[in-house]
């Protein structure tokens, strides 16, 4: 039998570090851009939160894991004098969206339980590295259509999401990682800046 792994060009080390360095340079370029975008974002949604709205949240694959864990921090906060706000992901209940995707098309999979779940004043949120998708554009679509807060996170160039999001941040990169990787950070620091808002303690 041969060996059949690839003789590195370059040493281990020096990959691992060198990934996270862009990895890092990609956040520090992406929040340096749109800090001011993303609190008031964050006013707006701890003011919509306090009024007793909700936040529904959407994506696909590894987005959808980026929407859930937005989801989670709001309904079980890690701090525990931090109040949990309603965060209801639209991914979860398989039945019903293979049940729209069987029946319907799948790009309904969102925008037919939105009109169920959404009302004005509350908050939608879709997850996308590239803009594009075609269940998450009818879904923001709709949400303003009811009068909800818009809020997209996407990567590249944007696609679709820059025309129908009240709040929009790019990552300015075609490398899936490195676009997932900022989403990731951008839920840690939007859900700790919301509680900031309303009066929390910054201490993480």
């Amino acid at each position: 039998m041969t060996n059949s792994l690839a003789k590195p060009t370059e040493n281990h080390r020096e990959r691992i570090l060198r990934k996270c360095a862009e990895s890092v340079e990609m956040k520090q370029k992406f929040f340096h851009e749109y800090a001011g975008q993303i609190e008031a974002m964050a006013t707006d949604m701890a003011r919509r939160f306090q009024q007793g709205n909700k936040l529904l949240v959407m994506g696909n694959g590894g987005s959808l894991c980026d929407a859930l864990h937005f989801s989670v921090e709001f309904t079980h906060p890690i701090i525990e004098k931090r109040p949990a706000f309603p965060v209801i992901p639209l991914m979860t209940d398989v039945a019903t969206m293979t049940a729209i995707g069987n029946d319907m098309d799948y790009s309904r999979v969102f925008v037919n339980q939105l009109r169920l779940h959404g009302r004005p004043g509350d908050m939608a949120l879709a997850v996308s590295t590239s803009g594009k998708s075609p269940n998450l554009i009818y879904a923001l679509e709709e949400a303003r259509k009811i009068g909800m807060l818009t809020i997209a996170w996407a990567g590249k160039d944007g696609g679709r999401f820059p025309q129908i999001a009240d709040y929009c941040f790019i990552v300015p990169s075609y490398s899936i990682h490195r676009i997932q990787e900022v989403h990731a950070t951008l839920v840690h620091v939007a859900w700790d800046l919301i509680h900031i808002v309303l009066g929390a303690e910054d201490v993480i």
